[in-house]
């Protein structure tokens, strides 16, 4: 199905009028928009201190395969193109060896699940089930509508000392995600801001000044439990994203969206009283973290030179999927904790181990070596030349600059963020919603054609 084909008549046994068409419009797509829905539900513990990787929106993505395989055979839809298929294909290959070769090839299987149902699984179903425009706002959107959930509920454990436990106070924002996955709800909304600039910045007749206007004043408020939630990281990579975003729109668009939602967050951060204050201290630490690092400081940087110790010891296909836990503690020194502690948030204390780097391009490095580091590093680089190469067209021709402007920045978020973190807990299918948001974008020629269907 390609944009601009008509929908057929209503029959007696279905819905009529405009409700009843975009209903039927948009049906196909609620596979996708429910991966999203159900991370509002409050995320569960594995019982051992660590956040349970497997939930409702991890299901939610295998139905949404499912569902598109079905519709891929069932309407005999044409398969990816060269291009796509090399793209979303790279990790496979990546991946593959890496299992293959791992010390342990059992354990290593839940990993290439893993790898493969975030990135090749769910971009090229999200990426064959995306029709036009309109469907990529309104899987875009559900990422905003799912950011303001969050962030609301982040909101409400600062204000009312029920968040996780930061400084000695119950106030840091996390979510439904709880205080094993403190950096869950900090990705939720990051999304959800940068999806809402992109959409601010959009200069598309499909879209009206009163819904630019709204996506910008959605982006001031999620400006809010972005900083609640403490996390140095997604500040840096959110900050990044909206200055590409800001700089690629335009310089006159550019500054009068940046002073608005300058003038929002500052507004609505102002008003926290000793929040603020929290919040300028841990913006002083960015700077400060070679200095007088704190103790989950000296954990990252610790587990940072035992990724790549571990890549040194095998360089070209890594120590295998799952390794870096086995091979933690003999690349480790002794100022590695090996364990970070976490209260608040409705959950007693608990230990929770550091099983990863918090560094996907050291994680890969570590596990999958050279090998695996190009198949998917190659990958993400490509995806996103290809989205910015079509951005100077949608530009022009006014025909999906809001969508070119929000995948522009979420790929730029997402591959600066990983070099804080790494994939696991359970917001990680939202990175696979991302990448095949990117994936219709760049590799779509339905992207900038014509006009979106309504």
């Amino acid at each position: 199905m390609t944009a601009g084909v008509l929908l057929p008549a209503a029959g007696p046994s279905q819905p009529t009028g405009r409700w009843g068409v975009e209903l039927r419009r948009f049906l196909p797509l609620l596979p996708a928009v429910a991966v999203v829905a159900l991370l509002a539900l409050p995320a569960h513990s594995a019982g051992d201190g660590t956040a349970g990787t497997g939930n409702a929106a991890d299901a939610a993505s295998a139905l949404l395969v499912l569902h598109c395989l079905i519709r891929a055979v069932r309407d005999r839809a044409r398969p990816l193109t060269r291009t796509a298929a090399v793209i979303l294909g790279l990790p496979v290959l990546g991946v593959s060896v890496a299992a293959i070769t791992a010390h342990d090839p059992a354990a290593a299987l839940p990993g290439v699940a893993r790898y493969l149902q975030i990135f090749v699984l769910v971009p090229a179903a999200l990426l064959l089930l995306i029709r036009d425009r309109a469907d990529f706002r309104l899987v875009a959107g559900s990422l905003v509508a799912l950011a303001l959930v969050q962030g609301g509920i982040g909101v409400a454990q600062f204000l009312t000392g029920t968040g996780a436990s930061y400084m000695g106070e119950d106030i840091r924002a996390v979510g439904t995600f709880g205080p094993t996955d403190v950096m869950a709800m900090a990705t939720v909304v990051a999304y959800g801001l940068v999806s809402a600039v992109g959409f601010a910045l959009g200069e598309d007749r499909e879209i009206s000044r009163a819904q630019r206007a709204a996506a910008l004043v959605c982006a001031g408020l999620l400006s809010v439990p972005l900083a609640l939630s403490f996390s140095r990281g997604t500040w840096i990579a959110t900050a990044l994203a909206v200055a590409v975003q800001l700089a690629v729109s335009g310089l006159r668009r550019a500054g009068r969206a940046a002073l608005v939602a300058g003038a929002l967050g500052v507004v609505l951060v102002g008003g926290l009283g000793a929040g603020s204050q929290l919040i300028t201290e841990r913006l002083d630490s960015i700077t400060q973290v070679t200095a007088a690092p704190d103790q989950s400081v000296t954990d990252r940087y610790t587990m940072w030179a035992a990724a790549a110790d571990m890549w040194r010891t095998e360089p070209i296909d890594g120590v295998g999927l799952k390794g870096f836990p086995a091979f933690r503690d003999s690349h480790s020194s002794l100022a590695l904790s090996a364990a970070s502690d976490t209260d608040g948030a409705g959950a007693g204390f608990q230990r929770q181990p550091l099983l990863s780097p918090h560094n996907m391009y050291l994680l890969i490095l570590s596990e999958q070596g050279l090998f695996g580091v190009l198949a998917l590093a190659g990958s993400w680089a490509a995806l996103l030349v290809c989205a910015l190469r079509g951005l100077p067209r949608a530009r022009r021709t006014r025909t999906g600059s809001d969508c070119a402007f929000v995948v522009a920045g979420l790929l730029v978020w997402q591959l600066t963020d990983f070099g804080y973190a790494d994939i696991g807990g359970p917001s990680t299918v939202l990175t696979a919603v991302v990448l095949g948001l990117a994936a219709w974008w760049a590799l779509d020629r339905r992207a900038t054609e014509g006009a979106a269907t309504t």
